[in-house]
């Protein structure tokens, strides 16, 4: 499937019609930007003004509880279902 030079012609014409004739050289131009940036990225990524960044790992340790709510549930005596709730603050 190769695009011979008749349907590059009628590629070109149909943009021109949908663009207009005024706005082709801005559109190649601004292609011609984007690929240039685009090869310029793929062979430096980094760029000259970025300074390689250098991650540290820190050992992670476990957090202190500060607040523990327990929970109780009971029957009393006559038959009910009673819950408890208790906080205990382990910060003091």
């Amino acid at each position: 499937m190769g695009l011979g030079p008749l349907e590059l012609i009628l590629i070109v014409v149909v943009i021109a019609l949908i663009f207009g004739a005024r706005k082709l050289p801005e559109l190649g131009k601004g292609m011609g930007q984007g690929i240039k940036e685009f090869k310029k990225e793929v062979r430096d990524p980094a760029g000259p003004d970025v300074k390689e960044v250098v991650v540290t790992d820190v050992p992670a340790r476990p957090l202190d509880p500060q607040t523990t709510v327990t929970t109780e549930v009971t029957r009393s005596a006559d038959g009910r279902v009673v819950e408890t709730v208790t906080e205990r603050d382990h910060r003091a």
